[in-house]
Formats: structure tokens, sequence, C-alpha cells
């Protein structure tokens, strides 16, 4: 089909021009001056995207998934407890790496479409009376489900409790889209990749590390090898990696970087939440359901419907793919059949959401769902002026 390309899966996103442009150029030598000032460049860049002074970035070729290995087996013993929140898929899969390394997964399981209760964590750790959990696993933003966790709560009940465990969050689908505080959260480790908010191709594993979790990776026994973060942290010190790095991508980070520098972290975030506002009131105004229930969790990455009885989620994504080559992402684990997943993050603007709204009113409506055709469109643009006129306003 002719025309702009949509890619309306929760990541990974599509990829800005400029951004493919800045990969396009020649390797360069990955052991001189010039990678040197790139990779100097770039852990600047993204300790001010993690918003820390005081945490070390860790950059691998890899995935997510890897970060999640490279994060776990730095930090945690065999044997060790750790405490995995658990709200949807991704956060099982996150707790799932846990036990792979050998540590002993408590859950804290919250129903699908929920956030991780602030209370509930420090009920579990004021339980822990001589301090075995190590660590407890979080994702700031649950992709499968379309829900955000509260970090800041999340350490302000740590303190209350007053255990001394580690805090790990997964932040794939919220960095440099929804607002996150490594400093001001005492965060120790933060994980993800670029092909989200940072707007690149998959093919790197990124983390920002505290003092405190480079403290415990003394003590870890976890095997590693390629995952250690002692020798990429010396050899970062020297404009190096122990390792082929991920060079075009560098190149392309650099770029998002600077892109997400010009807009500014603060707009950023307004963007996105502005974006998923216009978005969850389509999704209303066409008479379907949101899988999130409490408006203060909303995700503003990714929103989960509801497929209305009788219909099939799965079916329904194949058929927009057929149709319109428009593809959303499906239900995941509980989930699957049930809902699909419309993203909303990294490069994309009024028009890119409203055009891939209109898809699927067009889908659903080909699909035999009752929809009527114009009502979410016509709340997105609505939403989408009023809250620019109180920008406009509010500048003035």
């Amino acid at each position: 089909m002719p025309g702009r390309p949509f890619l309306q899966i929760p990541g990974p996103a599509l990829i800005p021009e400029r951004v493919v442009r800045a990969m396009s150029q020649s390797l360069i030598d990955h052991r001189g001056p010039e990678f040197a000032r790139l990779l100097k460049e770039i852990l600047a860049g993204l300790k001010g995207v993690f918003q820390t002074s005081e945490g070390q970035i860790i950059l691998y070729p890899g995935s997510g998934t890897g970060a999640w290995e490279s994060c776990l087996v730095n930090t945690l013993s065999p044997g060790d407890q750790v405490l995995g929140c658990v709200n949807g898929h991704f956060s099982a899969r996150f707790c799932e790496t846990a036990s792979a390394h050998g540590t002993q997964v408590q859950t804290l399981e919250v129903p699908y479409g929920a956030s991780i209760p602030a209370n509930l964590v420090e009920e579990h750790l004021r339980a822990d009376k001589s301090h075995r959990i190590k660590a407890l696993l979080v994702l700031h933003n649950e992709t499968s489900t379309g829900v955000t966790s509260n970090i800041g709560a999340i350490r302000q009940a740590m303190d209350r409790a007053g255990h001394p465990a580690l805090l790990l969050v997964d932040v794939v689908s919220s960095l440099a889209a929804i607002d996150f505080r490594f400093d001001e959260w005492r965060v120790d480790v933060a994980l993800t990749g670029p092909q989200k908010g940072l707007m690149l191709p998959p093919g790197m594993a990124i983390l920002a590390v505290s003092p405190k979790a480079l403290k415990a990776n003394q003590s870890a026994k976890c095997p590693r090898y390629f995952w250690d973060w002692a020798p990429v942290l010396e050899r970062n010190s020297r404009g190096e990696f122990p390792y082929t790095p991920a060079t075009l991508l560098l190149f392309g980070l650099r770029e998002s970087l600077a892109m997400l520098h010009e807009e500014g972290l603060p707009n950023v975030f307004r963007r996105h939440a502005r974006l998923a506002g216009a978005c969850r009131r389509a999704v209303q105004a066409m008479g379907l359901k949101l899988l999130a229930k409490n408006p203060e969790e909303f995700s503003n990455t990714v929103t989960a419907v509801c497929m209305p009885d009788g219909f099939d989620s799965d079916a329904y994504i194949a058929h927009a793919q057929r149709s319109l080559e428009i593809p959303f992402g499906p239900g995941l684990g509980k989930t699957q059949g049930k809902i699909f997943r419309i993203g909303h993050l990294g490069s994309l603007n009024e028009l890119e959401l409203l055009g891939a709204l209109a898809g699927v009113e067009m889908t659903l409506a080909s699909f035999g769902v009752a929809v009527p055709l114009g009502a979410g469109l016509a709340a997105a643009e609505t939403y989408l002026l009023q809250t620019a006129l109180g920008e406009r306003g509010r500048s003035g």
C-alpha cells in the first residue's frame, strides 16, 4: 500500500528520518578517538534522559531481555530472595528471568489492568524482618496492559518499611516518553532498550546503575561474562568497549538524544500524555472499554483495548493487517484473544495518531464490530484542539 507506513504496536516504534540518515554513514574505528568522542557524548546524553547525575550508564549490543539478565546477574547471587511485582506479561517474564539464574522469587501479584500498589510492597517488606529479600523487581510501565506504576511511591514505601532491598526497574516502554526520575526515586538499576521512546531499531541493552548497585556487583555470585559490568565500565572510561559495539546504532542514538534535547524532556512527556489522552477518549467514544481501570495509572505510551464479547482480538488484528496494513499489539498471557494494544510513543504527532485512530474505526467496522464511524476521531480531535488552545493560553 502506498503512503506513510503505520506501526501502531507498542514498540518497536517508527524511526525518524533524521535517525535513519544518521545510521546511514560509514563505520568508524571503534578503538579510535572519533568513537571515543561519540561514546562520551552518548553516555552524557543518556544520563540526562534517565535524569541522573549519580548513576553510571552501561550499554551492550542486545535487547531488553538481555538488559534483564545484565541487571540480575550483576546484583544477585543464586539462592537470593527477591520480591517480584507482577501485573502483566512482561513483569512475569522479568521474574522468570530471575528464577532462571537461581534466585528465589516471591511474587506480589495483582490483576492485569492494575498497577503495583505501594502499600502492598510496604506490607511484604515489613514482614521480611530479617531482610532476606535482596531486591524488588518492578516494571515502570507494563506494556502488556497499558498501566504505569508509581515508582516514586514504591520508593517511599520501601523507606517507610526501612528495608535495604535494591530497587530494580524495567523502563523499556517508559524511558524518554513517561517521566522517570532515577536519582529522585533512588532507583538502583533501570533498564531499557532503544526501540521505543529512544526512537531506534532494536539491538541494544541500556542500563543506568546506582553506586549501591555497583557495590552489590562486587559480591554478586551469579555467573556472567558478556553481561559483566566491570569490563564495560573500565573500557568505557577509555572511550572503548570490551567487544565490538553496535556502531551504527550508536550513531542513531546520538541523533535521537539530540532530538529529545531539542524538544526538551518536559515537552516530550507532555506530548505523549496529550496523545495518549486523545487515544483513550477516542476508544471510549467508539463504545469500547479500556483494560486499565484507574485513570491515574493510564499509560502514556500504550492503550490496551478490550474487544467486545464474541469477538477474538487475534482475529481482529489479523484482519486489520490484511485490510489496511495497520498492525496493533496482541493480548499477551492472560489477555490473549481478549484485547488489542495501540502504541503511541516515540516519533508521533497529532495527525499520525488521528490516522491510526481512523484505521481502528475502519477495521473494527469492517470486522463486524458496531462502532459509530467518526465518533472516536471527533473525540480525539476535540481533545487535541482543547489542549492545544490551553497550551497557547498558558504560554501567552
